[in-house]
């Protein structure tokens, strides 16, 4: 009888540990793509004064969710390069397509081996 109970136990907080996570938390690990672009850093919708150097970007206006997010941080991948950079969410940009980031000139850089001429690239996105 006690066995059969520590396995019913055991058997029960394996189930509480290996549930899924609740909608919203799937929803913010879920990968994005789209187009990344760099914008003239300063004053962001957030709020927040940022410099070029900084690592942020703006997210686009149909993700953007009235700042929602504004302070979180994701992880980038220029897909067309494998580069990977994590940056922090710091303003909104009206222009992007969903799925879409304006990157400060540096966070571009970074994600394009310097090639600031190349203006636009393909990325996929998450929430860390």
């Amino acid at each position: 009888m006690f066995k059969s109970t520590i396995v019913a136990l055991f058997a029960l907080s394996t189930l509480a540990i290996a549930a899924p996570a609740p909608a919203s938390e799937q929803v913010k690990r879920q990968s994005n793509s789209g187009q990344a672009t760099y914008f003239e850093v300063g004053l962001g919708a957030c709020g927040w004064t940022n410099t070029d150097s900084d690592s942020i970007v703006a997210l686009n206006a149909p993700q953007y969710s009235g700042g929602a997010d504004c302070g979180k941080s994701i992880t980038i991948t220029n897909t067309a390069n494998g580069q990977t950079a994590t940056a922090t969410i710091v303003d909104e940009c009206p222009g992007c397509g969903s799925g879409s980031l304006d990157l400060s000139p540096s966070l571009f850089s970074t994600l394009t081996n310097g090639d600031m001429g190349l203006g636009v690239f393909p990325i996929t996105w998450s929430f860390n």
